[in-house]
């Protein structure tokens, strides 16, 4: 292309930044980005009974999330006057009309404004699709406004495209069938018609579209920062949303997107929006966080006050609760749980829960009586996860992993799950670990 590139993320204040509409935004800003151009934002608010300022606001604001960064900001509620010029010369040369029609609610007739469609076949080229053909004929002669001062979307999109320069329109696939009339008042107002790409569907994991009808707030960015995930990783995991890299690459930082990225590998099909991969990726982003213990740390901290009395302690959870996590909220969801308790306070459980299967309750006490003596000959400075695992190891694999691990993690956490009594030993020190041994011991007999 000769002229400069300008892409346009469009979205209606009719709702919160849905995820679909994210990777829409991020797509225009690569493309953009990597062609030296420039993105413009715009908000298509020509349903004024639907369009609101929260949900204007929660748009910028998750872009601004992203890092989103775009050249020039409009409403087209702003731009009515701009809409009415091109109204009036479509009026005087006879290419749209005053329609008098019955009203849809009520009685009487109202007026609205209906595009003369020539009713031919309007063929364009697709960057993802390829050469598309519509035979514009069944459209007849639509509405595109239902005063001067009321333009509807098709000829405000247009407009708009024409008047901010827009060389590309890169956006979903459900709008592929808008293309045809949009076209057609290019070339009634002589515009210059832009580059395409119409991107595939976000589906859920079912195959059915992504929506708020069905699936919630799941589909809101909203949902996922409230969730604890990272901008960076969301937006890593919206990018690989029908963008193949054509390698086995799968974690990019913002500038090798930028570099990498290409409209020609975005795919037809339809993405699944696969949480599972987004809990991967945001773990792997997690880990590169530098001060990440801290953050656990002081999340821990916010979350169980009295682990205040024990920051030995909760540093030294911190790297087990980073392997169990893939995002920040999870913490919460683990105290909930009950996964932090047993770190500040005597685990309580059933006696027969210690044994392993149907190891008897002498064998198991004699398992137990025997971690105690191998653990106390530790020394302090050496009672690590390590050490602790050397001393016992090969006395559990003589006697039965299970026999002898599961009563040694059972009486430190009283949980069915938890981190191998090695780690929970190291957490717990020497002293507590065999308080809780020698309880174990008790209760069994």
């Amino acid at each position: 292309m000769s002229r400069k590139v300008i892409t346009r993320f469009a979205p209606s204040p009719t709702g919160t930044l849905h995820v679909g509409g994210a990777r829409t935004a991020l797509f225009n800003y690569l493309f953009a980005r990597q062609n030296g151009g420039e993105m413009v934002l715009r908000l298509e608010d020509t349903d004024k009974a639907r369009s609101k300022k929260e949900y204007e606001d929660n748009i910028l604001d998750g872009l601004n999330w992203f890092g989103l960064a775009w050249k020039d900001f409009c409403r087209q509620s702003d731009r009515t006057e701009i809409y009415k010029k091109y109204l009036e010369k479509l009026l005087a040369d006879d290419m749209a009309y005053i329609s008098k029609e019955p009203a849809k609610e009520g009685s009487g007739e109202v007026e609205v404004i209906r595009f003369r469609n020539p009713g031919k076949k309007v063929t364009f080229s697709d960057i993802i699709r390829g050469e598309v053909t519509f035979d514009t004929a069944e459209l007849k002669d639509f509405v595109i406004a239902k005063s001067k001062d009321e333009p509807l979307y098709h000829l405000a999109v247009v407009v708009d495209d024409f008047e901010q320069k827009i060389s590309h329109v890169i956006r979903g696939e459900d709008h592929l069938s808008n293309t045809p009339r949009q076209i057609l008042i290019q070339e009634a107002i002589e515009a210059p018609r832009p580059i395409y790409a119409h991107l595939p569907l976000i589906l859920a994991p079912d195959k059915s579209k992504l929506s708020k009808r069905k699936h919630g707030q799941s589909v809101s960015v909203t949902y996922y920062r409230e969730e604890g995930y990272l901008a960076e990783a969301l937006m890593n995991f919206l990018a690989l949303l029908g963008w193949n890299p054509k390698t086995e690459k799968e974690i990019f930082t913002a500038e090798e997107l930028t570099q990498e990225f290409s409209l020609e590998n975005v795919q037809k099909g339809g993405a699944v929006f696969n949480r599972e991969k987004l809990d991967w990726l945001n773990k792997e982003y997690l880990k590169k966080i530098p001060d990440i213990y801290d953050l656990i740390i002081a999340e821990i901290k916010k979350e169980i006050p009295s682990s205040e009395k024990c920051p030995d302690r909760v540093k030294r959870i911190a790297p087990t609760v980073l392997e169990r996590i893939s995002k920040m909220s999870d913490i919460g969801r683990m105290n909930r749980e009950g996964d932090f308790q047993y770190y500040f306070e005597l685990p309580s459980y059933e006696p027969k829960k210690l044994s392993w299967k149907d190891t008897s309750k002498e064998t198991t006490i004699k398992h137990i009586i025997k971690i105690s003596e191998k653990v106390s000959v530790l020394p302090e400075e050496n009672f690590s996860a390590e050490k602790i695992k050397e001393a016992i190891w090969k006395y559990a694999e003589q006697e039965g992993r299970g026999e002898v691990l599961w009563p040694f993690r059972y009486a430190l956490s009283g949980r069915e799950k938890s981190p191998d009594p090695f780690t929970l030993a190291d957490i717990l020190g020497k002293k507590e670990t065999l308080e809780r041994l020698s309880t174990a011991i008790q209760m069994l007999k």
